[in-house]
């Protein structure tokens, strides 16, 4: 589906820039992306094999990459291989540092080698060993300058990801009433988008109520607790959709809103319009951050929008730059983040929306479809 030889090529020209003859790439999203390699379902914990540190890629310019794989992870973790490139296999019994060291002496003489954010210490340590004369230097930002802008068909991807779980929502939309548990909602959300397609949910789900009756607050994302009325309920979850994610989120009232409620819901709906209408090419993030809040803070409720305006996302959920007052990162046409303002008050009030964002001269335009307009139940 993705030009993968395409990609290295366009990296190839950034080493070049960059004086980095050799990358080592862990699995991540970064790896993924430049050769097809699935990444394991992420787990609660470590999950790992005999010699797993030296499990990733060399890639260099004008070749194809060299995988050193432990043989679990080759047995058992890639069923649909590694998009090409050669593969040096570590068995349990074998020394992984004389097969790691073998690998890398394919590419001679190496005076600067890039190693992938994921990649694990004994790794750079054994790299450090190997190539005492070299310089190793942090290959994240020559990656991430191609992932952050989307090409036609990742677009497609995200889009898929995106009314994914846009459906997900309307199915599931009238059973956020009172006496229902978060957990059984966020189970249903996590069911129907495996039914649907999603490999996997692209984070932890999450479903959590707030209102004046209880001083609950958005830290605690899910609980076993049965919905009450008079909260508004708050959803946070996205699929993968070929190796792409989305992030979506809204908020559900139970019963007749209150006043204050209504008016928090339309400041946070305004918020996230003013942030889209900021994100145009040009602007930096920092700028659409400004503008998202800005809505909130002339509002009166400054105080209680605590998080940043969002986040790139693209095959991982975060990804640099981000929407946030620190990042004066220039926004590109192509590029993808959430807008995501909400006002968390514990014990008051709690109203969020987000929505995956792809940049565009006239603005922020919306992958996701489902509608803002306030929804309350009975």
């Amino acid at each position: 589906m993705f030009d993968h030889v395409q990609r290295r090529e366009r990296l190839w020209e950034r080493m070049a820039e960059a004086g980095v003859d050799l990358l080592f790439v862990p699995p991540s999203g970064d790896l993924e992306y430049l050769t097809g390699m699935q990444r394991r379902i992420p787990a609660f914990g470590t999950v790992e094999y005999a010699h797993h540190w030296v499990t990733g890629a060399f890639i260099a310019a004008g070749r194809e990459p060299v995988f050193v794989l432990p043989r679990m992870v080759r047995e058992f973790d890639l069923p649909e291989g590694v998009g090409g490139g050669d593969i040096v296999t570590v068995n349990e019994t074998d020394d992984a540092v004389a097969l790691f060291a073998k690998a890398l002496g394919q590419f001679g003489a190496v005076r600067r080698i890039g190693v992938g954010h994921r990649t694990w210490a004994a790794t750079t340590i054994q790299l450090g060993k190997l190539l005492p004369d070299a310089a190793i230097v942090d290959a994240n930002p020559l990656v991430n300058a191609l992932r952050r802008i989307k090409s036609p068909d990742e677009l497609a991807a995200m889009t898929r990801a995106a009314t994914l779980v846009d459906g997900v929502l309307a199915d599931i939309q009238d059973k956020v009433r009172e006496g229902v548990t978060e957990l059984e909602l966020a189970s249903e959300i996590d069911f129907q988008m495996r039914r649907r397609g999603s490999r996997t949910a692209s984070f932890d789900t999450a479903v959590w109520a707030m209102g004046p009756d209880t001083e609950r607050d958005a830290t605690v994302r899910l609980s076993d607790a049965a919905l009450r009325a008079g909260s508004g309920v708050s959803f946070d979850f996205g699929s993968v959709v070929d190796g792409y994610v989305s992030d979506f989120g809204r908020t559900i009232h139970i019963g007749t809103p209150p006043a204050e409620y209504e008016r928090v819901y339309a400041l946070v709906m305004a918020a996230q319009a003013a942030g889209m209408a900021a994100a145009k090419p040009g602007a930096t993030a920092a700028q659409v951050h400004a503008a998202t809040r800005q809505v909130i803070v002339d509002g009166g409720y400054g105080r209680w929008f605590r998080h940043r305006t969002g986040h790139c996302i693209g095959m991982d959920v975060h990804e640099l730059p981000f929407i946030s007052e620190e990042d004066d990162t220039p926004l590109e046409e192509g590029m993808t983040f959430t807008i995501e303002p909400s006002v968390f008050w514990p014990g008051r009030v709690g109203v969020r929306v987000e929505d995956v964002i792809v940049c565009e001269p006239g603005g922020g335009r919306k992958l996701n479809q489902h509608p803002v307009t306030l929804v309350a139940n009975d």
